[in-house]
């Protein structure tokens, strides 16, 4: 049971998960701390949050967990502004969904005070964004990808994984570097092709009626260039490297597709697509390829 968590973003992230503590009944009150301060008086009203801090420092002073819920781009800042109360005997964690500028940001802010840091990364959302949105059943059923550095506490690495094992989540240990390239892969390059593939179309003069005729395929394939512009701007910029790599993976693969459609080689077409189609059909979420599903 923590006495306090101090939240720094009251969004959909960051109040799904203090609604998650307070369901599981692991903490006695919620302070929280937005830089909009329209966010934190409705999450406030909507009782996410007990009351209103108006900074990040005030959201942190008196708190023995510590979660920033805020923009990759912003965890520079919001270290800077909180690192004068980071300390040994409270728990500080991040929902960033890139972990090496993250963790580059804590090392140069935070130095010998990063240790109170566990870098983690819950794979979790929604289309859309915002306070009104928080669900404290977000994390049930979900993966928590937690990215320790070497000066990290162990002990506050295993209170992480108890804190969100106990609102249901499935939680796993890999390095920063581990983690972005993975994520690349299966997350941010996917939404760079599904913005690409939208803009594509929008390009052509027919696309209002290629859109008048497009079905669920269409729907399901693109849902994710609906994602939050900003939040996806700064996810794209931090990880670029990695997923400059799989475009060019992608691309490779394209160019194989392409060329057996130029030759009209139909067998070969069929045995490409054959051996796509069984992989993902063997595929289960959260388990490596192959695994049983359980």
């Amino acid at each position: 049971m923590f006495k306090q968590l101090g939240l720094i973003g009251c969004g959909l992230m960051g109040g799904s998960f203090a609604l998650a503590l307070k369901q599981a009944g692991l903490v006695e009150r919620v302070i929280g701390y937005s830089k909009s301060p329209s966010t934190t008086e409705k999450a406030r009203q909507m009782g996410v949050i007990d009351q209103t801090a108006e900074s990040a420092l005030l959201a942190v002073s008196g708190s023995d967990i510590v979660l920033i819920a805020v923009p990759v781009a912003a965890t520079d800042a919001t270290f800077r502004a909180i690192r004068h109360l980071v300390t040994p005997n409270t728990l500080f964690m991040d929902v960033g969904s890139t972990k090496r500028d993250v963790v580059d940001a804590a090392r140069r802010v935070l130095k010998e005070r990063s240790i109170a840091f566990v870098p983690a990364h819950p794979i979790a959302g929604k289309e859309h964004s915002g306070v009104q949105y928080a669900d404290a059943a977000l994390y049930r059923d979900r993966q928590v990808i937690l990215t320790p550095i070497a000066q990290t506490s162990p002990e506050l690495v295993e209170k992480a994984k108890a804190v969100w094992s106990a609102v249901g989540s499935s939680v796993r240990v890999m390095t920063p570097e581990a983690h972005d390239a993975a994520f690349a892969a299966v997350s941010h390059f996917p939404h760079l092709l599904a913005f690409a593939y939208f803009t594509g179309i929008l390009q052509q003069a027919d696309s209002e009626q290629f859109l008048s005729l497009a079905g669920p395929g269409f729907r399901d394939f693109t849902r994710i260039a609906a994602s939050d512009p900003a939040i996806w701007r700064d996810i794209l910029i931090a990880n670029r490297e990695e997923v400059l790599k799989q475009s060019e993976q992608f691309r490779g693969a394209l160019g194989i597709l392409e060329q057996v459609l130029r030759d009209c080689q139909g067998e070969s077409l069929e045995a490409l697509v054959k051996g796509v189609s069984t992989a993902r059909s063997q595929w289960r979420m959260g388990l490596p390829r192959g695994s049983a599903n359980t």
